[in-house]
C-alpha cells in the first residue's frame, strides 16, 4: 500500500488546515460598507485554489463552509450556523467553491514564466469570481425577494474593484508560494 496516491498525507491535512485558518483569519479582517462587509475572504480563496491545488483548494473551502455551518463563527462579522450560511449572502459563501476551483485548475497548465503564471492565476480569479458573482447574486434575488438590480447595487457593484486588487495580490503572491505547498 505504500506509494499509494489514494493516501491522505499529513503534509495535505496541515496544509488543508492551514488554508482553512487563513481564509477563516482574512474573514474576519472586515470593513462594514452598507449591509455586506468588505473582507479579504476573496483573497484567501483565490490564494487557497492557486496554491493548493484543486483537491486541497476545494477541501480548505469545503471545510470553512462545514465549519461555519456547525456554528464555528468562521463567516464575516463573526458569523456561523444555518442562519448566516442559508441567509440572503449565503450564495456568495457558496460561490467561494467556484474562486478557488478556476485558480486551482489553472495551476494545472504547464506554464513556468511566473508573470504570465500570474496572469493567468488573475484570469482564473476574475473567471471564478463571476461565477461567484453570479451565484450569490441569484441566491439573494431568491432569499431576499428583491431585484437583481438592487442586489448587484448592493453586493456587487461596491466590490468589483477591491476584490480585483485582492485577486492580483493573491495572484502574485500565489506564483512565489505555489512550490513550497508541493
Amino acid at each position: 500500500m505504500k506509494g499509494s496516491k489514494n493516501i491522505i498525507r499529513g503534509k495535505d491535512v496541515a496544509y488543508t488546515g492551514i488554508a482553512v485558518a487563513l481564509i477563516a483569519v482574512c474573514t474576519w479582517i472586515s470593513l462594514p460598507i452598507g449591509n455586506v462587509p468588505f473582507t479579504l475572504q476573496t483573497f484567501a480563496v483565490a490564494f487557497v485554489g492557486a496554491v493548493l491545488g484543486w483537491k486541497r483548494g476545494l477541501a480548505a473551502v469545503f471545510i470553512y463552509i462545514l465549519m461555519g455551518l456547525m456554528g464555528i463563527p468562521v463567516f464575516s462579522s463573526f458569523s456561523a450556523g444555518p442562519s448566516a450560511l442559508f441567509g440572503p449572502t449565503g450564495g456568495y459563501i457558496f460561490g467561494f467553491l467556484f474562486l478557488a476551483l478556476l485558480p486551482a485548475l489553472f495551476k494545472l497548465l504547464p506554464v513556468k514564466r511566473h508573470a504570465l503564471r500570474a496572469g493567468l492565476f488573475f484570469a482564473a480569479g476574475i473567471l471564478g469570481t463571476i461565477f461567484c458573482y453570479t451565484f450569490g447574486t441569484v441566491w439573494f434575488v431568491t432569499v431576499y425577494s428583491c431585484t437583481y438590480a438592487y442586489a448587484l447595487t448592493l453586493c456587487v457593484l461596491p466590490f468589483i474593484v477591491p476584490d480585483l486588487i485582492k485577486l492580483l495580490l493573491a495572484s502574485v503572491l500565489a506564483v512565489r508560494f505555489e512550490r513550497l505547498a508541493v
